[in-house]
């Protein structure tokens, strides 16, 4: 496992709390696990034990605070064990979903990422967002109802797509393989989807790229301690999620990770869904593989059909899957020596061993030794569900973020 030293949100959010912490800034203590009790956020934060109190009860107040069991002695002198704080994971629910290009995965979470309720099925993304998003609405309105969760306490919603997002406004940037979803209002017609199918209230939503929510779940869950964390999502097309430092790298509009664009010698005669030729993804996709195996009379249409192949064993698949990898494997020599990370992960429709062992091939063969010397290269963990953890997670640290908190607890007026 990558052990490059943690120092993300969390060493963040503890610098931010000296001095005139407030309430936000002693929850996110408590969630991190920093400081867990009354006399553990006085020490952390330099607050009086009044304040520490007055703050406490603006999050009891809320219901994001509940008291646990005894925890260590605070004082040096003995006594009592301390009650320690726990952050109320109950009180609310997010909702998250992950959009691909021929079908979609949606669940309920609880606020520490354990799916409630989850269900996959096809949702095809040329039949443009409209139809997609209603559509959604109304899966997660069955949800709500199978986990017996009441719409009122869905905090957020957290989706994840297969294309560019602008992360400030939630709407994506010309995405090559999202016919019609160019700058569409996302975040409004799923709000107006979900309170159609379940009553909810408006609430926040959150879009990102599906590759970007794949890496944030799975390095949170998996590796928390890797400081600069790589994950390669390989289906219809290719692309790269990257985590530095605990936060999620999007570049100035969104278009970081998006790998499967650059030109590659093997493709020059090969025409990319986005309209140029040579791109990685016209030749080393699972779409791509797909169109070869078709080609030589093997029935197969998307990186799924190609899959459902190699899980079979099929030899010709498993060539065409290598093959692919090296040819991943060559441009990810280059993003290695970039960005110099612990942990490369590899996941989607292609993430198994022959591919796999494609991308070590080359990958080793062309970057320097001194950037793979403490490099792992891995498969995916979380396999199907990444995008949702990921989305559930953006979710919550959205609206637990020590600023937003002091928002919404004057919006409660508490």
């Amino acid at each position: 496992m990558c052990m490059t030293g943690r120092t993300g949100r969390a060493d963040r959010g503890a610098a931010r709390a000296g001095g005139q912490a407030s309430a936000g800034d002693l929850l996110e203590l408590v969630r991190r696990g920093r400081a867990t009790t009354r006399g553990a956020l006085q020490q952390a934060t330099g607050l009086s034990r009044a304040t520490v109190g007055q703050r406490l009860d603006r999050l009891f107040r809320a219901g994001w605070l509940r008291e646990g069991a005894g925890g260590p002695v605070d004082s040096p002198h003995g006594g009592r064990p301390s009650i320690t704080l726990e952050f109320d994971d109950e009180h609310a629910v997010v909702l998250a979903a992950d959009l691909d290009t021929r079908h979609a995965r949606a669940a309920v979470l609880t606020l520490t990422g354990e799916i409630l309720a989850e269900r996959g099925g096809t949702l095809v993304i040329e039949d443009g967002p409209e139809a997609v998003l209603g559509e959604l609405g109304r899966w997660f309105g069955e949800l709500l109802e199978r986990c017996a969760r009441p719409a009122a306490e869905v905090c957020g919603v957290g989706l994840a797509v297969p294309g560019p997002v602008d992360h400030a406004t939630g709407r994506v940037v010309q995405p090559p393989i999202m016919p019609g979803w160019d700058g569409y209002d996302i975040t409004g017609r799923l709000g107006r989807a979900l309170t159609e199918h379940t009553g909810a209230p408006p609430i926040p939503v959150l879009v990102d790229n599906d590759a970007n929510l794949m890496a944030y779940g799975e390095q949170r869950a998996s590796h928390p301690d890797c400081s600069a964390f790589v994950l390669v999502k390989v289906s219809t097309g290719i692309g790269a999620g990257v985590v530095v430092d605990g936060s999620v790298y999007r570049g100035v509009d969104g278009g970081a990770g998006d790998i499967g664009h650059i030109r590659v010698p093997e493709g020059a005669q090969a025409l990319c869904r986005c309209g140029s030729h040579g791109c990685l993804a016209a030749v080393a996709s699972g779409g791509a593989v797909a169109r070869r195996l078709a080609a030589a009379g093997v029935p197969a249409e998307s990186g799924s059909d190609v899959r459902e192949l190699l899980a079979a064993g099929h030899p010709e698949a498993a060539a065409l899957a290598r093959e692919a990898g090296r040819l991943v494997g060559d441009v990810l020599a280059t993003v290695v020596t970039l960005l110099n990370p612990g942990v490369l992960m590899i996941a989607g429709d292609l993430a198994g061993t022959p591919f796999l062992t494609g991308v070590r091939e080359l990958l080793y063969q062309r970057a320097l030794p001194r950037s793979t010397a403490r490099l792992d290269v891995v498969a995916s963990r979380l396999g199907e569900r990444a995008g949702l953890v990921g989305a559930g997670a953006l979710v919550v640290e959205h609206l637990y973020a020590p600023e937003r908190v002091e928002e919404r607890l004057r919006a409660l007026g508490v």
